[in-house]
């Protein structure tokens, strides 16, 4: 057994990996990482990167570039043309992002599921300055991201920006492991709420990245505001932002998760499984 297995192995019992991913002082050292990741020291942005890879299936292959200033930049990078195709039927919502699906389907009246038997409601998810009304008894699928993981996310179909609501909060790790144990764990977390409204049809859709421990950074391209765990305000923030399926609308620092909620009507697509892997562009779900 290779020293890497092993302690993958210890890392991935539960006990060990709630322990060392939680129970620590989450916000503290998530600004200590975002400000670490940012130095562009050869030596240390070469160890910090091999230290990554090492822990995690890092994949440069498709980047647009191999070589980065430091490891911030290796976070968000960019993909090749071509990397993603994305689909292009006007009657499918593609997914935003690189992802493991989480939890998904019809929501009961205004209620999801984070997992089996953790239930938590579109008003605390969203906040106060959002209706809800859109999306009660419509359709959700939640998309992990791994900090492997591409970790830019795309308009899922042609949309308008109209609103972004910025809820500040924890930074619990989102993994499987603290789902099970942490009751509406994304309703705790830093999250920007992203209110968009189709090109066809004219249908809410709403977009909620939600940060996670080392994460809590979300750049918007059509905001001049870095949302993270030091931003203050505003929390409502109107915006006017035109964008074609597939377009980049902004990225996490690290990875995290995104929640997408649609209207009654729409329903997940075939291969948008619990536990399956998506890429950005794939199919996520049919419109009405």
């Amino acid at each position: 057994m290779t020293l890497r297995t092993e302690m993958m192995r210890i890392f991935a019992q539960e006990d060990i990996n709630f322990l060392l991913t939680n129970r620590i002082p989450r916000r503290l050292l998530t600004s200590f990482v975002g400000w670490f990741s940012q130095i562009e020291q050869p030596l240390i942005r070469n160890i910090s990167i091999k230290l990554w890879s090492f822990f995690s299936d890092l994949d440069l292959s498709e980047a647009k570039q191999t070589k980065f200033c430091s490891m911030h930049a290796c976070f968000t990078r960019e993909l090749k043309e071509g990397a993603r195709p994305v689909d292009i039927d006007p009657a499918v919502l593609t997914s935003p992002c690189d992802a493991i699906v989480g939890a998904g389907g019809m929501i009961a009246g205004n209620q999801l599921l984070q997992v089996k038997g953790f239930p938590y409601t579109l008003q605390e998810l969203l906040g106060t300055s959002l209706p809800t009304v859109d999306h009660v008894n419509g359709c959700y699928v939640t998309l992990r991201l791994t900090s492997s993981m591409y970790h830019r996310f795309h308009a899922p179909h042609d949309c308008r920006v109209e609103q972004v609501n910025y809820i500040s909060g924890d930074t619990w790790n989102v993994n499987p492991i603290a789902l099970k144990r942490i009751e509406k764990l994304f309703c705790k977390n830093e999250r920007a709420v992203i209110r968009t409204r189709t090109s066809v049809g004219g249908h809410n859709l709403t977009l909620v990245p939600v940060a996670a421990i080392l994460v809590a950074s979300i750049r918007l391209h059509f905001i001049d505001v870095l949302l993270n765990i030091k931003h203050r305000g505003p929390n409502v923030i109107p915006c006017d932002a035109s964008f074609r399926k597939g377009d980049e609308m902004g990225w996490f620092e690290h990875g995290s998760t995104i929640i997408v909620l649609a209207p009654r009507g729409f329903s997940l697509c075939g291969n948008v499984r619990e536990g399956a892997t998506i890429r950005m562009g794939q199919p996520l779900m049919r419109l009405p």
